[in-house]
């Protein structure tokens, strides 16, 4: 099972269906998203809660979020080079997408960062480019999270993405 944790602007479009208690079952943890607009472009911005590895989408049937969340993972992980037989253990334990509200204000706040820097990495006029939020999507990737915190503390959302899939799902890799 995941969790969607969701802002109050989209919390208006998707139901709450879990307890602030209920945890995700995944090696990358919750997803938190919110809706921002860009160059009056409405955006879905999604971020892991334990790598804080980020997606970018735009913001069409936002009701089917829950149902589409894997494809998007699944996406975003190919593109980092994921091992497939690791993908594919995350989105067995994705089947399952409930929605819930924020509750780590550490990741709230990378929410909020995140959005703040997007206008310098997006020139008007390319929000609809579906390929520049790629390019986005990687620039994110490659941005030191929690920097306030220890060297050890530090994320990496790239690396530390591929780090917590191998070692959450290497026993159901030799398993399958």
């Amino acid at each position: 099972m995941v969790i969607l944790r969701a802002t109050q602007k989209v919390l208006k479009t998707l139901p709450e269906s879990v307890s602030d208690t209920d945890v995700s079952d995944t090696a990358l943890g919750d997803w938190y998203v919110n809706r921002i607009t860009l160059d009056r472009q409405p955006l879905l911005l999604l971020v892991s809660s334990k790598s804080r590895l980020s997606i970018l989408a735009p913001a069409r049937n936002v009701k089917t979020l829950p149902s589409r969340i894997g494809g998007m993972v699944r996406t975003r992980l190919e593109r980092l080079g994921v091992d497939e037989q690791l993908i594919c253990a995350e989105l067995e334990a994705m089947t399952v997408a409930l929605v819930g509200r924020t509750r780590d204000r550490s990741v709230t706040g990378q929410l909020v960062d995140f959005a703040k820097v997007l206008p310098y990495y997006v020139p008007i006029g390319t929000a609809r480019d579906e390929a520049r939020l790629r390019l986005v999507e990687d620039k994110l990737a490659d941005t030191p999270c929690r920097c306030s915190r220890s060297d050890a503390d530090t994320i990496w959302p790239d690396r530390d993405s591929a780090r917590l899939l191998a070692e959450r799902w290497s026993k159901w890799k030799t398993v399958h």
